[in-house]
């Protein structure tokens, strides 16, 4: 034989092949993938016969269930309505908490439908339950918000930003007591600071030199001894030293109390409020006011008022003050008439705003609304929708979205920039008018006797005009510059989605009408007054004054 034996692959004559280990390797790896790839297919084939044999010997295919792609929508489109403000998120916590097991129920029903439908198929088929988990997640939010609601929120009423009473959640009774009237001399131009932490203020000016304070004193406790404790505790106490004057309340849990103040007219006076609501009328030079949880009721105040919000978000209303008001923190409502110095409110505002007949400018800033008004003879209205102002003197300047605008009558240069929103002016003369608009329609109304250089732009939308304005082209974007009478003010309108529409509007007093005389305020009334202990002839122990 002239072939040697265990000859290696390749020619059978020399010169042999070399033998090569990683070719070896690389034909053995195939053949172990081979292999592989073989016995995984005998058991999807064995797989496949049981799921025959079990659906009737008829492979059921997988088919999606409509409940997932539902409920992605409704809490896509939810948390939408809520980011945007269109739904108040506290008031939707509150529906969920009561109503999430109608949740289930719907998807159940929704399966149930799904399951009819199957059975009436030929062909059996298989539904997927990936939203299981989503729904099981829902369940626990929905369990969580009801016990935030059954639990926190009471005690939070209570407690919290919206009450005082830390134990009257556990049901102890409540038990009233009244203080014995406690009366200070101050001399002229003298300071008056109260503090309070627990239990609403109520302040009053008088024609003396006099400082009374009347205190009505709840406890809540099972027994008199217990609630004498704290009556004793939180009884209020007046210190004189110099031209000061200290009113002030030690806070007690298991209680509360309800001040009402007199002070001189001519008394420079300063409230630090914890959670109560306070009342002030009458005062001559001003305030200072710091109110934590409890909503503010000014009137009548000759002087400047600050008052400060830390915390809470509650109401905050003035009448009938000479000087200015200036505010910050977050509150709900604003209510502001005849003011006769400027307006300044930085903060969050969560409900309506209305404000009239101011003398100084206005200034209200939040994350979503910056607006500047020259002076307010006639009224504004704010809320989570529009913004109107009517009859005010420029400039007004107004930087919002998500709003529709209302300008009207406006004695002054004008400026609206809006987004989602639809801006309206109407000037009330010859003044220079500036808005731009991201998605929305522009309106412009001016006098009969108008005079103004204009130009106008939009993009996606129309132009229309009621005065002569030259012709445009049938593109996308419309542009026009052109003039009406001398030319004198400024017209510039802007939007990228919207129409633009100049108008002919009516004419206007050349100033703006004489404020109403204001209403004579009533008296802050006192707290009211529950069934309470008996109080004695003298205070059981002595008060400092």
């Amino acid at each position: 034989m002239s072939t040697p034996p265990n000859m290696p692959p390749g020619s059978g004559q020399p010169p042999y092949q070399a033998y090569d280990p990683k070719t070896q390797w690389r034909m053995y790896r195939e053949q172990q993938k081979a292999a592989w790839r073989a016995q995984r297919d005998a058991m999807k084939a064995q797989r496949y016969a049981a799921k025959a044999g079990y659906y009737g010997g008829v492979y059921a295919p997988r088919v999606p269930s409509i409940v997932g792609p539902i409920i992605l929508i409704g809490v896509g489109v939810v948390a939408f309505l809520v980011i945007t403000g269109r739904i108040a998120a506290d008031g939707f916590w509150n529906w969920y908490a009561h109503w999430w097991p109608l949740l289930l129920i719907g998807a159940g029903l929704a399966l149930l439908g799904e399951w009819a439908i199957d059975a009436s198929r030929k062909v059996p088929v298989r539904r997927g339950g990936s939203f299981v988990g989503l729904l099981i997640l829902l369940a626990v939010i929905g369990l969580g918000a009801a016990g935030w609601n059954n639990w926190w929120g009471p005690f939070r009423a209570n407690f919290g930003d919206s009450g005082d009473d830390f134990f009257n959640s556990f049901g102890r009774p409540e038990r009233d007591f009244d203080q014995q009237t406690l009366s200070s001399t101050i001399p002229a131009n003298g300071s008056i600071e109260i503090q309070n932490p627990r239990g609403d203020v109520s302040i009053t000016a008088g024609d003396g030199n006099q400082v009374e304070v009347q205190s009505h004193e709840v406890a809540y406790a099972n027994n008199d001894d217990e609630a004498k404790k704290i009556f004793n505790s939180e009884a209020a106490h007046v210190t004189v030293s110099g031209n000061a004057v200290l009113v002030k309340s030690e806070s007690n849990n298991s209680g509360r109390l309800n001040l009402t103040v007199t002070v001189p007219k001519s008394a420079r006076v300063t409230v630090n409020a914890g959670h109560g609501d306070v009342t002030i009328a009458g005062l001559g030079t001003g305030l200072n006011l710091t109110a934590a949880h409890g909503d503010v009721h000014l009137s009548s105040i000759a002087g400047s008022v600050q008052v400060h919000f830390p915390n809470g978000r509650h109401d905050f209303s003035a009448h009938q003050v000479d000087g200015d008001i200036i505010s910050d923190g977050d509150i709900n409502d604003l209510t502001l008439s005849e003011i006769k110095g400027k307006v300044t409110q930085s903060g969050e505002i969560l409900g309506d705003v209305h404000i009239e007949n101011t003398g100084g400018p206005i200034h209200l800033h939040t994350s979503i609304t910056d607006l500047q008004v020259g002076s307010l003879p006639g009224d504004l209205t704010l809320n989570s929708d529009d913004l109107r102002v009517t009859e005010a003197k420029g400039p007004v300047r107004v930087t919002t979205h998500a709003k529709d605008v209302d300008l009207s009558q406006i004695y002054g240069d004008s400026y609206a920039e809006d987004r989602d929103g639809r801006i309206s002016v109407e000037p009330a003369g010859n003044y220079a008018v500036e808005a731009k608009n991201s998605k929305g329609d522009i309106e412009v109304s001016l006098v009969p006797n108008a005079s103004a250089s204009v130009s106008v732009r939009t993009h996606n939308g129309d132009i229309v005009s009621d005065y002569n304005m030259p012709s445009l082209d049938d593109s996308d974007t419309k542009a026009a510059t052109f003039q009406i009478g001398s030319g004198s003010a400024r017209i510039s309108l802007t939007t990228d989605n919207g129409d633009i529409h100049l108008k002919k509007g009516s004419a206007f007093p050349a100033t703006p009408p004489p404020p109403t005389a204001p209403a004579a305020p009533d008296s802050p009334a006192p707290p009211a007054k529950a069934p309470h202990l008996k109080a004695p002839k003298a205070p059981a122990e002595p008060v400092t004054q």
